[in-house]
């Protein structure tokens, strides 16, 4: 099988994972249990991928998965999720092919011994110095 199903119906994961994408691109950092964060890093580097290609048709494909959440900046301006991932998260990685995404293990939840982890985005591109 190509995804897990954690233990919901088809609309209701689907749902779950929309809004974890978007609090994934508003926050860029966020906390969840393994098997969510491994599904997610799925839906998510499509996105940025999308982000990278930049054009209407990837602006309206991304749009029907990133919730419309307006995000209030540092500076008072605000802008939308879906602007967010073009803007500001997708330019990062121009020069990365692929594994946007990072995944940390924090350990078990005490509740039900769920593995938890931090999914966030990595630093950008990689860019190497020249010796002098």
């Amino acid at each position: 099988m190509g995804y897990r199903k954690l233990g919901r119906t088809s609309d209701q994961r689907k749902a779950m994972l929309r809004d974890l994408a978007t609090s994934l691109i508003v926050s860029e950092r966020i906390t969840t249990t393994e098997t969510r964060a491994k599904e997610l890093r799925k839906i998510v580097d499509k996105l940025v991928t999308l982000g990278k290609r930049g054009d209407l048709a990837a602006k309206r494909r991304a749009g029907q998965t990133v919730r419309n959440v307006e995000i209030t900046n540092e500076d008072g301006t605000t802008q939308h999720a879906l602007q967010k991932l073009f803007d500001d998260i997708a330019p990062r990685f121009e020069d990365r092919q692929g594994g946007y995404t990072s995944i940390k293990k924090l350990g078990e939840r005490r509740g039900d011994g769920a593995e938890l982890v931090i999914i966030e985005f990595m630093q950008g591109a990689v860019t190497t110095s020249e010796e002098a």
